[in-house]
């Protein structure tokens, strides 16, 4: 039996990891779409990328909607969730009520920290499946993807049970799917795909949030500046490593374990990013300056919640929070002033 991927949110990232999948051996994708839908489903993926070449991908199935996709009855291995991770506006878990069989697994690749418990409250019995990824990719137009450089992805199971002392996990099934998943991927030519146990991924994910947290609300609140001429500015970039610092000092605090030493600290984050000649903005910025909601929750808001759980303040990520937050909610109550 081939093994069957559905990917839920078939933007940039989405199509890209699902494209690569598809090209693991006996791997089937298919992809529920929003609008996109119509190109997709006439045309499938087209992919451009100086590291794969250009190639086409066509999902199995294209679905519309969630609704449309139960109806087909087919029971998926993964459900890959790529969808902007947005729980101030809804629990996006409900999406896959109806989905997730009894061998199913939940991929989670999504920004912030705390994006695993609504999948974990509502299905208790699935392997969850937490991805942190950097990867460039864009969808320029609906169906066609945009991939540029180089490409990492590491994935662990959520397994928030365990001791956080513990080094490896003691749940075989979720283990078994993480590593099958990661398999899968390095088949699919994601080479740099890497598996972790729970508490190593889950310091890769804060390690993601000490850039995200840094370089994300400070372009919103700069009006929109670049990574790199943030980084080159004398005062924003003491601003910077002041916050990444702070998230990096905290998150051994709340796992327990010391910060692996392969995590690059914010200096050389810093410097990394000083010679990255791109000039992309974060995107926050981008989100803000088109008037979409930011991901202030995952990416602040709950770093800060699961900081003071273990009695710790994060004064800095808290400043950020608190003045976007609060622009964010004048701005949607300006938005309903004018209906």
């Amino acid at each position: 039996m081939p093994t069957r991927v559905l990917v839920v949110g078939a933007g940039a990232v989405g199509a890209f990891y699902g494209s690569r999948l598809a090209f693991a051996p006996n791997v089937l994708v298919s992809a529920l779409c929003r609008s996109n839908y119509k190109a997709v489903k006439s045309n499938g993926f087209q992919v451009t990328s100086p590291q794969y070449k250009d190639y086409k991908f066509k999902p199995e199935y294209t679905f519309s909607s969630p609704e449309e996709a139960r109806k087909a009855a087919i029971g998926w291995d993964y459900l890959l969730v790529s969808t902007k991770a947005l729980p101030d506006l809804g629990d996006d878990s409900a999406l896959l009520e109806g989905l997730v069989g009894d061998n199913t697994a939940i991929v989670l690749v999504q920004n912030g920290l705390g994006v695993e418990e609504p999948y974990q409250k509502r299905f208790p019995k699935a392997s969850i499946l937490s991805a942190v990824t950097i990867v460039s990719a864009a969808q320029p137009s609906h169906g066609l993807i945009a991939h540029n450089r180089w490409t990492r992805i590491s994935i662990g199971p959520f397994l928030p049970h365990l001791d956080s002392n513990t080094s490896k996990s003691t749940d075989d099934v979720a283990t078994k799917h993480n590593a099958n998943f990661v398999e899968m991927l390095k088949q699919g030519g994601i080479l740099d795909a890497e598996a972790y146990d729970h508490a190593g991924l889950q310091f890769v994910r804060w390690h993601k949030i000490a850039i995200n947290a840094a370089m994300n609300p400070s372009s919103a609140l700069s009006g929109g500046s670049t990574n790199q001429s943030m980084s080159n500015d004398p005062e924003l970039s003491r601003h910077l490593l002041g916050v990444m610092n702070e998230v990096l000092e905290t998150a051994p605090k709340v796992l327990g374990r010391p910060l692996p030493a392969h995590l690059a600290t914010a200096e050389r984050i810093l410097g990394s990013t000083k010679k990255n000649a791109s000039g992309s903005k974060p995107s926050m910025a981008i989100d803000w300056e088109q008037g979409r909601r930011m991901e202030l929750e995952v990416i602040l808001g709950n770093p800060i919640r699961i900081a003071r759980e273990k009695g710790i303040e994060m004064p800095r990520l808290q400043s950020l929070y608190a003045l976007l937050r609060m622009a964010q909610e004048n701005r949607e109550q300006e938005k309903k002033s004018k209906l």
